[in-house]
């Protein structure tokens, strides 16, 4: 069975594409620094350690998760921006689209969003999860044509083995249709060392895997980029507060969710003007802001009211 494509920290950009074109899913070895991978652990590993099991065969009766982690751990920042994720995800869920508005056409295409952040800890004697698709809680329809809805990355918090439940994956699921059914014969187990990180497609089939180890905890942190153009899986805007949003970059703060983008997506009406909320946490005073529409797009009119 074919293994998955394992690539350096410094590997150029365009292979870490072409490999997730062709299998849906890549290696990158020693993708954490060894501080944000400390980091991580001193933050993480005491509070999963409090956390309740699943309740589910999907949620797993024996793994632990743990959400929200931008208001857990600072170290989050250095997963989610990291150019060999974010701009992999960014060249499957910034596609652009020709769109018209009055006699203008112009291009237009969705920003990138965090969709779901969690830590997941699974525990020895653990089944392996049912295999699955993320973009599932788009309703994606599959094969996707190279569009994506997301790109996820699983960071190895401890080394992953075929035994402690490292993530099954099903190279090539990416491309399959809806009919089709994954089998667990057809799924490898990725298998990296602590620091190192799987790269792969919402499309991709994919589960935690069982852990047949008797003491050996699988611990990892996971984030999903999303299309902006699709609801945030996890609720970011009650899960984290504003003011503690408010204290990342400005980088951090829009792909948490709170910009309206270049499509427009999640505005807020203030004084008449439908504005970007990164004004609201940057508590600028509003008058005289442009309107989102004639911010992105000057040659279209400043944004009117929706009954306009």
């Amino acid at each position: 069975m074919a293994e998955l494509t394992r690539l350096p920290p410094d590997a150029r950009l365009e292979d870490v594409i072409a490999v997730l074109e062709r299998d849906g899913g890549v290696i990158i070895e020693d993708f954490l620094s060894p501080e944000t991978l400390s980091g991580l652990r001193d933050d993480l590993l005491p509070l999963l350690a409090r956390q309740a099991a699943g309740r589910d065969p999907f949620a797993g009766f024996s793994t632990r998760r743990l959400s929200a982690l931008f208001a857990h751990t600072r170290h989050c920042a250095a997963i989610a921006t990291h150019p060999l994720f974010l701009h992999a995800a960014e060249h499957f869920l910034c596609q652009p689209r020709e769109v018209w508005a009055g006699e203008n056409r112009f291009s237009m295409a969705a920003d990138v969003r965090i969709g779901v952040t969690q830590a997941i800890q699974i525990a020895p004697g653990e089944n392996a999860q049912p295999l699955h698709r993320d973009d599932t809680v788009f309703l994606w329809r599959h094969p996707t044509g190279g569009r994506e809805g997301r790109v996820q990355i699983i960071c190895a918090a401890c080394d992953f083995t075929t035994d402690n439940g490292g993530t099954l994956v099903i190279p090539g699921s990416h491309l399959w249709d809806d009919e089709r059914k994954p089998e667990r014969s057809e799924a490898i187990s990725t298998v990296m060392k602590a620091g190192s990180a799987l790269i792969f497609l919402g499309s991709t089939y994919h589960a935690g895997g069982a852990n047949l180890t008797a003491d050996e905890y699988r611990t990892a942190v996971s984030i999903a980029l999303d299309a902006s153009n699709m609801r945030q899986e996890e609720n970011m805007y009650l899960s984290l507060p504003s003011d503690l949003v408010a204290s990342y970059p400005e980088q951090i703060q829009r792909l948490l969710g709170w910009s309206a983008g270049s499509n427009h997506m999640g505005w807020v009406e203030r004084d008449g003007q439908m504005i970007d909320p990164i004004h609201l946490l940057r508590g600028e005073a509003l008058a005289g802001l442009r309107g989102v529409g004639a911010r992105n797009h000057p040659e279209i009119a400043p944004a009117q009211p929706a009954d306009a």
